[in-house]
């Protein structure tokens, strides 16, 4: 039997997806992303924030790098990922990273540059979306 690596996230980009080409034109991006859950401690509300890394890859990264950006909320599905580097001392380094699969541009009609959006703009890995289409009427691609 094989296992489940699943993870949902809902929360805030931390910072603009930083966008990068690879070698043979494969696309990435990667950026923070902050969930915050909220629990009362001596009668007082505290609130708690994780943050996450993300990486989108190819036409999910293309898409991402067109639509979000920085304090935009976001409902993200994908996988865990481990990986190591060395860095510029040459030490070995560990980094977790959730490798996103689809997501959810979540907000009001407001938040979004095309006023017929419906509140929501849905992307998933493996699906083409150029960078000049327009976007149908559901949103999803």
């Amino acid at each position: 039997m094989s296992g489940v690596n699943k993870v949902i996230l809902v929360g805030h980009l931390g910072k603009d997806p930083e966008a990068r080409q690879l070698d043979g034109g494969v696309s990435v991006v990667s950026f923070p992303l902050a969930t915050s859950e909220f629990f009362n401690k001596e009668g007082r509300k505290v609130e708690q924030t994780e943050w996450h890394n993300i990486v989108m890859w190819r036409g999910l990264a293309d898409v991402a790098a067109k639509f979000l950006q920085k304090g935009k909320l976001v409902y993200i599905e994908g996988r865990l990922r481990t990986r190591s580097f060395e860095d510029k001392e040459g030490i070995k380094k560990y980094t977790t990273e959730v490798v996103a699969e689809n997501f959810t541009l979540l907000g009001r009609k407001t938040d979004f540059e095309n006023g017929n959006n419906h509140g929501k703009l849905s992307a998933r890995a493996g699906e083409s979306f150029g960078a000049n289409s327009a976007l149908p009427d559901d949103q999803s691609f």
